[in-house]
């Protein structure tokens, strides 16, 4: 029976040792991790992963386009990301004729690439901790507002300092809510060139039903590639622009991973929330979810089915409908995830502890005694606005009502004419121009029933959603001369507003003047639009703003009483967007009773799952002949061709298209996703069931060599065999 027990016991030691949660600053991690990666089998040192002295990891790591990760390949300026970060930059340039989405698209040489405006990828150059320099002159007496004003005062000497006769950029964020500083000095390329991407099929492989679940059979991966001027250094696209020559880029390696084998992810998370108070929790999965839930259900339900009648319509939907599918389902699964941690208890049964701690001393409680008191009447109002906000956001913005946002595009102009003096004649045209611009953009993909029949299902669920008093003045119209019924009213403004049409918009822009504003402001679309801002400005975000200025006060002091309370232990900031290091190993994991996950997917996943007749199941013929004809080549293992894996490693929004490395620092996949049981982990993380989801690298180079012939752009990696 001892025997036993200390088995169990040593089986539970080693599987706590490999699921590790955190997200860490790469700056910091000589001093608190290094020596933990390595006793789980990392053989390199903090400095290659960092360094500011000689090339390291971070060399290799950048944002790309403003809201994924990317990573260097090859010495030649080659990236990989994950095709969903890729995929706008596709779908730019997919038409009917050449439907990159559905076919893909390589570039069989370097004057095939295709040039991406106003795409990004940006490089850390250092970071250093300047909290004592953010915080000169504040004190805990003063306002939030007056704190604020010399935080950002600060702040801006800081990075002019920082950048001054450089072309960085730099920026300073706040960790551990404002208890720490860090600057961050950048560097921004932007010329940046589409290089490959795999079919849909492939790169999408699975669609909205698989995504945010395990197994997966995704090829998410697609291919850019950086230039510089000849100095090597950041330039707005030209011809003459080279490819760009890296300090570092990542050995890709074709060995496989096994099962406890150690891996490290390496890049920019987006947002987490671990130290909030259970009422936030409550607030979210009660509250704010629900109806967010709802509304994103009526769009894609809607978008849908005329996307699966009409091939154009799929194409011009496609970004849309992935960007509204992957919050819903995530919603969906936190809510989920936390109900079968039991969160919200586990937060409560951890406040009644802190609470104790606080009411043990004198001190802690004349700082932190009321805290969470304060935090239960703020949240108690904090729900309903939250819950406006974003419905009210979700209507107008967030692929809501389209022809509501074309008509916001033309404030900025009408303001110019109702200027004192008048508009200014070179500033009118200039705005003219980005608006053609972003008209020309939109109405590529928009189809006008769907935003038709959007319009009219989203207003009835905002009103059924909302408080009373977030309601714009024209749901009087609606009640009265409609006598409510809302598709009445969507027939009406899309009958007579001139911005449901390209034609008609870019007309409207090209002759506007100063009696257009009038015209402007009698358009129902604009009139809605108007309406909805009347009310944000009005009613929700003097309130929202108010409440978050109390809830990031709050925040802060928790934080601070958090770090004392748990001061034996290493805390890791919330993810902000910036460079992180997190590391785990492959594992399973038991997502319910009698199902057990393994650590891998292959190509029989993919076979197994072929389904003509299921768009997001469609295998492309050319993949079938590999498999029939077993054409794997060196990236065979076991008769197969491996396709993903999962890992402990704590990751979120953000990190996707991070690179995935081994013990030794080789690329041994792209990170893409989460297991749907552990998606929650943004606010609690489970070692059980919280699994990062990458393709194996070994799928990807397939991909490019086997299946689109391009293995010309293996030759400028470094493959360790």
């Amino acid at each position: 029976m001892k025997k036993l027990l200390l088995i169990i016991i040593s089986i539970q030691l080693a599987f706590s040792a490999s699921a590790k949660e955190g997200m860490w600053i790469p700056l910091l991690l000589e001093k608190y991790n290094i020596e933990e990666m390595q006793e789980m089998g990392f053989k390199l040192t903090a400095e290659d992963i960092y360094s500011i002295n000689q090339a390291s990891m971070k060399d290799a790591v950048m944002i790309f386009n403003g809201g994924c990760t990317a990573e260097l390949i090859s010495d030649q300026g080659l990236i990989i990301t994950n095709h969903h970060c890729g995929y706008s930059a596709i779908q730019s340039h997919s038409t009917i004729e050449n439907d990159y989405l559905t076919d893909g698209f390589w570039a069989m040489g370097k004057d095939e690439e295709l040039p991406n405006p106003d795409m990004t990828v940006t490089f850390l150059k250092y970071m250093e901790d300047v909290t004592d320099s953010v915080l000169t002159g504040v004190d805990e007496t003063m306002t939030m507002q007056k704190r604020e004003e010399i935080i950002s005062e600060n702040i801006k000497k800081i990075t002019e300092q920082a950048t001054k006769d450089t072309h960085y950029t730099a920026t300073v964020k706040p960790f551990f809510h404002g208890n720490q500083y860090f600057l961050f000095v950048n560097e921004v390329f932007k010329d940046v060139r589409l290089v490959g991407a795999p079919p849909s099929a492939i790169g999408k492989f699975g669609g909205d039903t698989d995504n945010w679940m395990w197994p997966r059979h995704t090829g998410d991966f697609s291919v850019f590639r950086i230039y510089a001027n000849e100095d090597n250094e950041p330039a707005e696209y030209s011809a003459e622009n080279k490819p760009y020559k890296p300090a570092k880029h990542f050995p890709v390696s074709l060995k496989g991973v096994d099962e406890g084998d150690f891996t490290m992810v390496f890049g920019y998370p987006g947002s987490t929330y671990q130290y909030v108070p259970s009422f936030h929790l409550e607030m979210l999965t009660e509250k704010v979810y629900p109806g967010l839930i709802d509304i994103r259900t009526h769009k894609l339900n809607i978008m849908d089915r005329y996307m699966e009648q009409d091939r154009g319509v799929r194409i011009k939907y496609a970004a849309k409908n992935a960007g509204v599918s992957n919050s819903w389902k995530r919603w969906r699964g936190e809510i989920r995830g936390l109900d079968i941690l039991n969160a919200q208890q586990k937060k409560e049964n951890y406040q009644e502890g802190f609470q104790e701690w606080v009411e043990e001393d004198s001190n802690r409680a004349a700082k932190y005694g009321t805290l969470l008191s304060e935090y239960e009447e703020l949240y108690s109002s904090l729900g309903e606005v939250r819950l406006g906000r974003d419905m009210l956001l979700e209507v107008i913005y967030r692929n809501g009502i389209e022809v509501a946002n074309v008509a916001s595009m033309f404030r900025g102009l009408a303001s110019l004419y109702e200027k004192e003096k008048g508009p200014n004649a070179e500033e009118v045209e200039r705005m003219k121009s980005g608006i053609k611009k972003d008209l020309t953009s939109i109405f590529k993909d928009y189809h006008q029933p769907i935003d038709k029949e959007i319009t009219a299902d989203i207003l009835s669920l905002y009103k059924n959603s909302v408080d009373d008093n977030y309601l714009p003045a024209f749901y009087e119209e609606i009640a009265g001369k409609h006598k409510g019924d809302y598709n009445a009213y969507a027939d009406r403004l899309f009958k007579k507003t001139i911005f449901a049409d390209e034609a008609s918009s870019i007309e409207f822009l090209e002759n506007f003047s100063a009696r257009s504003v009038k015209k402007l402001k009698k358009d129902p679309a604009w009139v809605l639009y108007e309406n909805f801002m009347d009310v944000y400005g009005d009613q929700i975000y003097p309130a929202y703003k108010s409440l978050n200025h109390k809830t990031d006060s709050l925040n802060r002091l928790y934080m601070k009483a958090q770090m004392e309370y748990e001061s034996d232990k290493n805390l890791y900031p919330d993810a902000n967007f910036t460079l992180r290091v997190g590391y785990g190993k492959v594992k399973g994991y038991q997502a319910r009773d009698a199902v057990q996950y393994l650590h891998q997917t292959t190509l029989e996943g993919i076979m197994e799952k072929d389904n003509p007749e299921i768009y997001d199941y469609r295998v492309p013929e050319r993949l079938k002949e590999l498999y029939r004809n077993k054409d794997y080549g060196r990236y065979e293992e076991n008769g197969t061709v491996p396709v993903c894996f999962i890992a402990t490693n704590h990751t979120t929004g953000g990190n996707s298209g991070s690179p995935v490395v081994n013990a030794e620092g080789h690329l041994i996949g792209v990170n893409f996703d989460r297991a749907w049981e552990g998606v929650m982990s943004d606010l609690m993380f489970n070692p059980e069931q919280c699994r990062n989801i990458s393709i194996d690298i070994r799928y990807a180079l397939f991909i490019i060599d086997k299946f689109a012939g391009a293995g010309y752009l293996l030759d400028e990696m470094t493959i360790i065999e």
